[in-house]
């Protein structure tokens, strides 16, 4: 007998032993942060939609250096206190090392002093305000463009779409306050005349106000920031008012399909800045991941429309596994030292960080892809010029 308990205290012994690594094989954890209630839930449920593909497809090549990642999602309820009490939350009590948000400039801005107190990396997938990585706070890097970038992508263009004076029409948060400077400083730059502008609340269904003020401007083109239910809105009005002029969409917050189903007859002619094409996913940078992604994204039943937001999730978190990889654990200092190691390419196109603010306080920015298409006979094409 006491060589049976002998024995199966041997084996206790060396399942306990053997036990320390599973433990230690627990799941990567990754907050995501993202409107998934409020003015542009929808919007923020497409990002998480896109984060659960790369999810799932990390897992299924085996992990993160053999472990799972597990995503912790919070909905930031399209405010931005809600986005700084949401990161509080995953850092405090979910432990998580990094976390992927806020989609909102001013949701990132109000989550940004909580990644500074606590030490946590952000990777941030859409928010474009550049105060985001001006403002000196370490612990942030940036995957989506900043105005400023976005509007240079669109400054070969300008000549192309014939914009000699141009109104701006635009959500009033920081993310539509920096692209109406960003787009009106290129405008400048190129001879061109800015007219009026005019601001909108995020929740807003009037825009008829605006757009009375803009029609009387005299100008041949129009730039809208906000997010696509709102852009659906502010087209249907402009046909009613009969506004004749180009309508451009900047921020790749746009889904010209969704506008398409929503907008109908009021979208034909307008143009969409966009990061992901994904009509044309052959043409994106890496065009076998565009279309696996495209095909994984339909054979889960998710609406098309929902890509050209979707796609940012995706490479949020295949950002942040890379970090964990090269980092070989899940430590948040050790992820932001890693984060400026990433070179990976993305659905986008490559992912890799330069230093951006104040020295000693760098925030990492990626330069993304940029891309314009128009809706031409009720179908996203890609533009022609005269």
């Amino acid at each position: 007998m006491l060589k049976r308990w002998l024995a199966l205290g041997l084996a206790l012994a060396f399942v306990v032993g053997v036990g320390t690594p599973v433990l230690a094989q627990s799941p990567v954890k990754i907050g995501v942060i993202q409107p998934l209630s409020g003015a542009v839930a929808a919007s923020g449920n497409y990002i998480r939609m896109g984060a659960e593909i790369s999810r799932d497809w990390i897992n299924a090549k085996g992990g993160v250096n053999g472990r799972k990642v597990e995503l912790l999602i919070e909905d930031n309820k399209s405010d931005p206190k809600e986005a700084a009490s949401a990161a509080e939350k995953l850092i405090v009590r979910d432990k998580v090392p990094a976390i992927m948000g806020a989609w909102g400039s001013s949701m990132t801005l109000a989550a940004m002093p909580k990644l500074e107190e606590y030490g946590v990396p952000m990777v941030v997938e859409t928010s474009s305000a550049a105060s985001i990585t001006k403002r000196g706070n370490p612990w942030i890097f940036r995957i989506s463009p900043p105005s400023e970038m976005e509007a240079l992508g669109l400054e070969p263009y300008v000549a192309k779409l014939g914009v000699k004076k141009a109104d701006f029409l635009a959500v009033n948060t920081d993310w539509g306050r920096g692209a109406v400077g960003a787009f009106g400083d290129i405008l400048k730059k190129k001879g061109e005349t800015v007219g009026a502008v005019e601001y909108m609340d995020q929740a807003a269904t009037d825009m008829s106000a605006q757009l009375t003020k803009i029609k009387s401007s005299g100008g041949d083109t129009l730039f809208v920031t906000t997010a696509v239910e709102q852009i659906t809105l502010i087209l249907k009005q402009a046909q009613e008012q009969r506004l004749a002029r180009k309508i451009i969409t900047t921020g790749g917050s746009s889904s010209p399909t969704q506008l398409i189903k929503q907008a109908g007859p009021a979208s034909e002619g307008s143009y969409h800045i966009v990061f992901f094409m994904p009509w044309f996913p052959e043409a994106m940078p890496d065009g076998k991941l565009a279309k696996a992604f495209v095909d994984e994204w339909a054979k889960r039943g998710h609406p098309f429309e929902g890509l050209t937001e979707g796609f940012r999730g995706h490479d949020g978190i295949a950002t942040i596994a890379e970090a964990v990889r090269i980092a070989g654990k899940d430590d948040p200092k050790a992820i932001r030292e890693a984060l400026w190691k990433v070179a990976i390419t993305g659905v986008n196109g490559p992912i890799k960080f330069e230093k951006d603010g104040p020295a000693g306080k760098e925030s990492g920015q990626s330069k993304p892809s940029i891309f314009i298409v128009q809706i031409r006979d009720g179908k996203v094409a890609l533009p022609t010029f005269k």
